[in-house]
């Protein structure tokens, strides 16, 4: 049995090694030679480089984007909860209902500082 697992993972490895140089071989080949003075400019975070890169600017955009991810982790350990949920016992109930609670409180803890401005919730 461990040898058949281990002979079907070398092949399935010996066949994705041989998609991917084949598909980075066409890429090459086909793929656009010349590049515009567009594609080859300096791109960062929504507007054009500008300055000195010790100049103070608004971190907003980078606030946001931890704030997504942070709430982003958080929500997937809701996935796992909820499938197991009637398996559960009291504790990891209460304790998921505290993690919540917690999610709900940091979550607007942030909507009161004006960190997610742009989330309107009028209907």
């Amino acid at each position: 049995m461990k040898s058949l697992f281990l002979f079907e993972f070398i092949i399935f490895s010996l066949v994705s090694l041989i998609l991917i140089f084949i598909l980075l071989f066409l890429a090459f080949l086909l793929g656009p030679k010349n590049a515009s003075n567009e594609k080859v400019s300096a791109y960062e975070c929504g507007f054009e480089p500008f300055g000195d890169a010790r100049d103070n600017f608004d971190i907003h955009f980078y606030v946001v984007a931890l704030l997504f991810i942070i709430f982003d982790v958080e929500i997937i350990f809701l996935v796992p909860w909820v499938i197991s949920l009637s398996s559960l016992s009291s504790v990891s109930f209460w304790s998921m209902l505290l993690f919540l609670i917690l999610f709900i409180v940091g979550f607007i803890y942030e909507y009161r500082m004006g960190l997610i401005d742009w989330i309107s919730f009028d209907v």
